[in-house]
Formats: C-alpha cells, sequence, structure tokens
C-alpha cells in the first residue's frame, strides 16, 4: 500500500477484559503513526499496570501490509506465545498504524503454550471486533496556475470538496 491510499486506523483507545482458567487478560489497542508513538503507548499501558504478570504487545506503526515499522514482544512469556500470535491477528486485518498491549494478571494455572497463543490473539481478536476506526486519508499537494478571474469559482468548488488551501500567490 502506498503513502497516498486511505486505509482505516483506530479512532480510539479501547480496552477489554476477559477471564481465562483465573487470569485476567486485559487487551489495550490504540492509535501509533510510527514506533515511536507505539513504545510511548506500550509504556503508557506497562506503567499503569505495573503490578501485571505480562505486559506483551505487538504494533504495526504504518500502513497495513508495511512491515517497515512493525514491533512484537512476549514480556516473559514463553517464546512466541504472547507477541508473535498477537502481531500476526493484526497483520491479517486492514487496520493500519495500530498497537496493542494485552496484559495479563496470572491466575495461578498454567495455559501451555497452545492455550497462551489462543488467549493472548483472542484477546486482541476481540478488542478489533470492538475498536471505533476511522478513515486515513492522504493529504497530496497540489499546485494550480491559472487566470486570476477564475480564482473565485476554483476557491468555491475546492470548498465544496471540503479541500484547503495552504497558500496563493499572484503573478503579473
Amino acid at each position: 500500500m502506498s503513502d497516498n491510499e486511505t486505509y482505516l486506523i483506530p479512532a480510539q483507545t479501547l480496552c477489554i477484559e476477559q477471564e481465562i482458567k483465573r487470569s485476567r487478560f486485559i487487551a489495550t489497542l490504540g492509535h501509533a503513526e510510527d514506533t515511536e508513538q507505539a513504545e510511548a503507548f506500550i509504556e503508557r499501558v506497562r506503567e499503569s499496570n505495573r503490578d501485571a504478570s505480562h505486559n506483551s504487545w505487538a504494533y504495526m506503526a504504518g500502513p497495513p501490509g508495511n512491515t517497515l515499522a512493525i514491533g512484537m514482544n512476549d514480556d516473559g512469556e514463553p517464546r512466541g506465545t504472547a507477541g508473535r500470535p498477537m502481531l500476526n491477528v493484526l497483520k491479517q486485518n486492514t487496520i493500519g498504524e495500530i498497537v496493542a498491549v494485552v496484559t495479563r494478571f496470572f491466575g495461578g494455572t498454567k495455559l501451555g503454550a497452545s492455550g497462551l497463543i489462543r488467549a493472548y490473539s483472542g484477546s486482541v481478536s476481540m478488542a478489533l471486533d470492538q475498536l471505533p476506526l476511522t478513515v486515513r486519508i492522504a493529504l497530496i499537494a497540489v499546485s494550480l496556475l491559472m487566470p486570476y478571474q477564475q480564482e473565485n469559482p476554483v476557491r468555491h468548488l475546492l470548498s465544496c470538496m471540503d479541500l484547503e488551501i495552504e497558500e496563493a500567490a499572484y503573478q503579473d
């Protein structure tokens, strides 16, 4: 997907919770345009859940399908049981600029590798189903050269299309 296409992004942050074998899984999804925003989001969730057993995360900080700005972390869960399954769920959707953190409060019962994979990927899937979305519309700069007499009709047409004029220059 190129930078000038439109795609869906999270409209707001969403938290959902589920309990699996007495462990609490809290999925927090949000918007992140770039890696720095994703890492800041992860840190905020981690800080608000300091007493959690794990804060595993995954993000895709670019357009859907862009693998240049992705990341994941199991945060102490067995390797490949949290971050990668979460990232796989994000990659299967047409949503871009998204970050997911799943916070786990251990309930005393071990889930095993397959149980953890289902719990983490299922938490992200459940949250995605409820996540409010908006459309990211790319902005394209265009220059117009026209006779002065056509300026008002062109300005009117652009305003009807909800387009903005950033700069106007006049020549003799």
